[in-house]
């Protein structure tokens, strides 16, 4: 009987080719779960990804978008040729002819999968080259006397604790009684962890005479990424691919599955040339599952370092870039708190028009499909080094046909009601902590300037925002309708911030002399918006 490296039977593997680990809803309504070769096949048939870790799904999305450039051709021309890449028009020319073909030629799909890729490159258990992982680690992760040092699957998996101060997100698991994990949802994890694994103290390894035990963050950490989204995965696919414009591309360029040699640890990085570099060649992270003996579950783990290399920079396609003060740029950052429609205006509006680029994925989209799309936003919030607070997805409505250069009146109404909405919710949040100081503080003076001290906000802030964010959403879609763009939005967040105001103060409270005269006093502020030139 054949024994593994990694000590355990040898078996038939997990091949992502054909197992279902993916799962998607069907246009039908169906909800189904299929491999990479299935999802190609049938993407004209896939209304959409049902992953339920969104940071998988958006590291997901980049492996996609990059196989979509070695699967999708037309004529023989595939969407990576790089003379094409030469002339932008003429890119654009190819992907109209892609996508006029309404799904992908099944023949290019197996090809890529059964003859381009060398054999076990899509097999997760693989001895020599499982998918994304690093099968090194098991004599590189050891401990002082040689032993392996596995990190544990609680680190693999998103939202486990690890350690003693872990935070539980999802389940409650400890590293003294692991539970496996399926093979499949291993993968989401394992992808997960590659584009937004953390900064910092991780499983050591040893490579020269030194056991390093620290790495850099995921290449997406904190971050949220903005999708093309169509009726059906194929369109969406193909438009999730780069424009090669940006991007310099290279004879060498490969995905870590395609590439020859497993990366040197200590050697430089490859150039982040386009298209596949681009979007599956930044990760800060190595890794490698231990599979369990039927090969149907993930046991155990190692996630180390991959390189101390300097990351080398270049733009993610699917990120806002918003300006800083010292005039540089920085991704947008995901927050939980903060709802989809009030990033609305930075995806419709050209970077001449505002203070941040929306993702190079929402320029250049074909004119007849506009009016079909909208916008997919994967999102994690995380800090820049080890914590996770939580990831989420959101959809907008169909609002990519008033982009900036398709519908210039309807782009600047869309940023008009933003900027109304965002106004109205900071003059809320000032006044409802004037109120708080007015009402708890004798010495506070209510005809004169209220000094605030930001480290006592008073509960009502917080209380009014909760109310006011959810009432501006809902007239925030109302006003963004065509034959609206006369409306003056600001009164409308004004009236949304005066009655969270009022319903944070609550009424028991207004019978008392100074909390009456603190509420006056904060609507008074929140009023003054309508007198501001900018609200006209």
């Amino acid at each position: 009987m054949a024994i593994s490296w990694r000590g355990g039977l040898m078996g038939g593997g997990f091949d992502l080719r054909d197992e279902p680990w993916v799962p998607v809803r069907l246009v039908s309504g169906e909800s189904v779960r299929v491999g990479f070769r299935g999802l190609f096949r049938r993407a004209h048939e896939i209304e959409d990804l049902q992953l339920p870790v969104a940071p998988a799904a958006s590291g997901l999305m980049r492996i996609l978008a990059a196989m979509t450039t070695r699967i999708a051709q037309h004529e023989g021309v595939r969407l990576d040729d790089e003379d094409t890449a030469e002339e932008i028009p003429q890119w654009y020319a190819l992907r109209r002819a892609v996508l006029g073909a309404g799904r992908f030629d099944p023949d290019a799909v197996d090809a890529y999968f059964d003859e381009q890729v060398p054999a076990g490159r899509f097999d997760l258990f693989d001895a020599e080259r499982p998918f994304l992982q690093d099968p090194r680690l098991v004599q590189e992760c050891v401990d002082g006397q040689g032993r392996p040092n596995p990190s544990g699957v609680n680190k693999l998996v998103m939202g486990r604790p690890t350690g003693v101060n872990g935070a539980v997100l999802f389940g409650h698991f400890t590293d003294g009684d692991p539970v496996p994990v399926a093979a499949a949802e291993a993968v989401w994890h394992l992808i997960a962890q590659l584009y937004f694994g953390p900064s910092g103290q991780c499983t050591p390894r040893r490579i020269t005479q030194s056991r390093a035990g620290s790495g850099d963050a995921g290449p997406l950490r904190k971050s949220i990424s903005y999708f093309p989204w169509a009726p059906d995965l194929f369109t969406t696919m193909v438009l999730a691919v780069p424009a090669p414009g940006q991007y310099e591309p290279d004879e060498a360029d490969a995905c870590p599955w395609e590439e020859q040699e497993l990366p040197d640890p200590l050697g430089p990085c490859p150039a982040l040339s386009w298209p596949c570099r681009v979007l599956t060649g930044r990760f800060r992270h190595a890794a490698l599952l231990v599979p369990s003996a039927d090969r149907t579950e993930v046991t155990d783990a190692y996630i180390t370092w991959s390189t101390h290399e300097a990351a080398l920079q270049t733009r993610d396609p699917f990120l806002i870039l918003d300006r800083r003060r010292d005039g540089g740029l920085q991704a947008r950052e995901a927050d939980t708190s903060r709802a989809l429609w009030r990033d609305v205006d930075a995806l419709l509006l050209m970077d001449s028009a505002q203070d941040a680029s929306r993702p190079l994925a929402l320029e250049g989209l074909p004119d007849a499909l506009r009016s079909r799309l909208r916008v997919r936003a994967y999102g994690f919030d995380q800090d820049g080094q080890q914590k996770d607070s939580g990831w989420f997805q959101a959809t907008t409505p169909l609002v990519l046909q008033w982009q900036q250069e398709a519908d210039a009146e309807m782009a600047a109404h869309v940023e008009r009601c933003h900027r109304a909405a965002e106004d109205a919710g900071e003059r809320l949040e000032f006044a409802a902590k004037v109120a708080w100081k007015l009402a708890t503080d004798v010495n506070a003076d209510a005809s004169g300037k209220v000094k605030l001290d930001q480290r006592k906000p008073g509960p009502w802030a917080a209380a009014a925002a909760a109310r006011y964010w959810p009432e501006a959403e809902r007239e925030f879609w109302q006003l963004v309708t065509p034959g609206q763009t006369s409306a003056r939005p600001q009164p409308v967040f004004v009236n949304a911030a005066l009655a969270a105001l009022d319903a944070a103060v609550g009424t028991v409270n207004r019978a008392d002399i100074r909390v009456a005269r603190a509420r006056s006093r904060a609507r008074a502020i929140l009023r003054g918006l309508l007198q501001a030139p900018a609200a006209a």
